[in-house]
């Protein structure tokens, strides 16, 4: 009996690791908007689904980190669908408050950009499966808004 459970097991085991899973790539990270009292960024992800109907995205989660900081970090709730067997571009907002640009200056007056690193996590109901997290990590250059942005 318990080898008929071992090789059950085996058999499951094998089938979902070949099972397709939607993968994710940011494809950018630029800015938003300006306030009086934060920037607002905007991380650009581009998913495939390759099922042939609707997955909901449970959440996502980011950290967006620069000189070794966290300057923002978040969780968007339900935020919609993938298409089915399609390419959907989710967009993630981030907001980073003056006080901690200020904090960076150091790494900001050299090229008027802070080098980031975003950490993504993209948390999709994947059939059978159950919540499935796409991990995502990106590092760039952000430009930081000038007077011309601000008006």
């Amino acid at each position: 009996m318990s080898q008929l459970l071992d090789q059950a097991k085996n058999f499951v085991a094998e089938k979902l690791v070949n099972i397709k899973k939607p993968e994710a790539t940011i494809t950018d990270v630029d800015l938003k908007r300006v306030s009086l009292d934060s920037v607002d960024y905007v991380a650009k992800v581009s998913v495939n689904n390759p099922y042939r109907h609707a997955l909901p995205i449970c959440e996502i989660s980011y950290i967006l980190k620069s000189a070794g900081r966290v300057i923002a970090s978040g969780t968007i709730p339900d935020p919609g669908s993938l298409k089915a067997s399609d390419t959907t571009l989710l967009e993630v907002s981030m907001k980073v408050p003056h006080s901690i640009l200020v904090s960076l200056a150091r790494d900001i007056a050299g090229d008027w950009d802070i080098d980031y690193v975003l950490e993504l996590g993209l948390t999709i109901d994947l059939p059978i499966i159950g919540n499935f997290t796409i991990p995502l990590s990106n590092k760039g250059e952000i430009k930081l808004p000038t007077i011309s942005d601000m008006f």
